[in-house]
């Protein structure tokens, strides 16, 4: 049901990622992802500073005046956002939930792609696929698929990130771009090989979200810790340095085993956090392609 509050804030996030696609990434997401091919258009009268080599001999040489072909590129690309919405995406401890974050990140991606008359398309997943919307084109499109990120209530607390991928590569025939947007706090072992095996059918980009807290946690005495996903409650002591230390050893090792295999799979990784703002991880992956492009 669209609620009041909803439709502002599908509204607010519109008007905010449009500016940003507009000022910074369409052209930005152009240089990156390129289409399949340069399509033919037409041919045209040649023009000082035209390329010789594009010049089309048989219509100038039936017409005695020089000619070009022109081609176009040809786009069509086909963009999958996998949503991770299990529990553990409802936490935030600073300015928004990652759940937030995630709609937002995944509406700029998406007006992105269709402001290049790309194709979008939207799966959630936690431990089951709880929804898939084929990918179109347009922006009434992408106002749905912002709406049933807010609106969604997911039927699952875990997460299977090998299952959404393993459903992307059934569900996609031909290759495509997919946004992965997920915290990743599930074991890197059980989607190492989903990653690789996916980035070979697809340009696989992962985006992983993290809230600050959950990478250092600061002495708070006794605190209550719920795992979001099992919903198991432990009374933890967060004065012991031992324990304080035992904490940030797993999260650490947990997150640089999730690099590992995104590195392994050879999958490139934005980093956006809760507190900050996710325009400069953005620009940023944007700016390191185009220079690997380049080169």
């Amino acid at each position: 049901m669209l609620t009041n509050d909803l439709i502002h804030k599908i509204r607010h996030i519109e008007i905010r990622t449009k500016r940003l696609v507009n000022d910074s990434f369409a052209g930005e997401y152009h240089s990156v992802f390129k289409g399949r091919g340069m399509e033919f258009e037409e041919v045209r009268p040649y023009q000082p500073g035209d390329e010789i080599r594009t010049i089309d001999w048989n219509v100038t040489a039936r017409t005695g005046e020089p000619y070009v072909k022109r081609y176009i590129e040809e786009r069509e690309l086909t963009v999958l956002l996998v949503v991770d919405a299990s529990a553990s995406e409802n936490f935030g401890s600073v300015q928004r939930f990652k759940r937030d974050l995630a709609a937002e990140l995944t509406a700029v991606l998406s007006f992105a792609a269709t402001t290049n008359n790309d194709r979008v398309g939207l799966l959630i997943f936690t431990d089951q696929v709880e929804l898939y919307i084929p990918p179109r084109k347009g922006r009434k499109h992408v106002l749905r698929l912002l709406r049933e990120l807010l609106a969604f209530e997911p039927q699952q607390r875990g997460t299977d990130i090998k299952l959404a991928l393993d459903t992307v590569n059934h569900i996609l025939k031909r290759r495509g771009i997919i946004f992965l947007v997920s915290d990743f706090m599930a074991t890197p072992d059980s989607y190492r090989t989903a990653l690789a095996v996916t980035n070979r059918r697809h340009d696989l980009i992962a985006v992983d979200l993290h809230d600050p807290l959950e990478r250092t946690l600061g002495n708070v005495g006794l605190l209550a810790m719920e795992d979001p996903e099992s919903g198991e409650i432990v009374w933890v002591d967060t004065g012991n340095k031992a324990w304080r230390a035992a904490f940030q050893q797993r999260m650490d090792g947990q997150r640089a085993g999730a690099i590992r295999a995104f590195r392994q799979a050879g999958v490139d990784r934005i980093d956006v956090a809760t507190n900050q703002d996710y325009v400069t991880p953005l620009m940023a992956f944007f700016q390191e392609r185009y220079r690997r492009i380049r080169h």
